[in-house]
């Protein structure tokens, strides 16, 4: 048995759970807005960039859990989005197990809000359904630290590979000169630090 399994982008679907202005502001405290926000968006820009189906889902969205990010919805128009009545577990609304299977992929890279619900119930079933889980920490969001590391242990234990947005575009695009420029790009837009060094090396040449 393999010990790494790596992302194929011709296999992989990206799931987006819940990442509603009203949960945001609610619920995520492990990381500071602007750090989450600029995760979230880079999340999004990766299933542009590498044209992977996407699903969206939102819980009881006409409540005080609110809408989607604008930026989700603006940046993947076309993306199936499941509003969900009111289950709690994506995967037990069978419309959204749908535009999963639809997706025709094996590998789910999944983000939400929060970690150790909507993130680790949609996981935790999806592994159980027999596919391949990979969890971006980094753009899902838990009201205490402790709460949200203790829901990833928790979904490593049952096979669920933990991952950030960086390592997840790394890993489906695999070698720099597939296109230097444009995955420059994508990591310059929401890796301030890179960008600086980007700008200091043009100034040198």
């Amino acid at each position: 048995m393999d010990l790494y399994n790596r992302l194929d982008k011709n296999n992989a679907a990206v799931l987006m759970v819940d990442h509603q202005t009203g949960l945001i502001s609610g619920f995520v405290r492990d990381f500071g807005v602007d750090e989450y926000q600029q995760n979230v968006e880079a999340m999004v820009d990766i299933a542009n960039y590498f044209k992977l189906p996407t699903v969206l889902s939102t819980s009881m969205e006409s409540g005080p859990n609110g809408p989607l990010m604008s930026y989700i919805s603006e940046n993947l128009p076309n993306a199936p989005k499941i509003e969900r009545p009111g289950e709690i577990n994506a995967w037990d609304n069978p419309d959204f197990v749908k535009a999963v299977e639809d997706t025709q992929k094996k590998q789910l890279i999944i983000s939400g809000v929060v970690t150790d619900v909507c993130v680790a119930f949609v996981a935790l079933s999806a592994i159980n359904a027999g596919y391949e889980v990979f969890v971006v920490a980094g753009a899902s969001g838990s009201y205490e630290d402790k709460i949200a590391r203790d829901a990833l242990n928790r979904m490593t234990s049952a096979g669920v590979q933990v991952m950030s947005w960086f390592s997840v575009a790394s890993e489906l695009h695999r070698d720099w000169r597939n296109d230097v420029e444009g995955f420059g790009q994508l990591v310059q837009s929401h890796f301030p630090a890179y960008k600086n060094v980007v700008t200091s090396f043009n100034a040198k040449n």
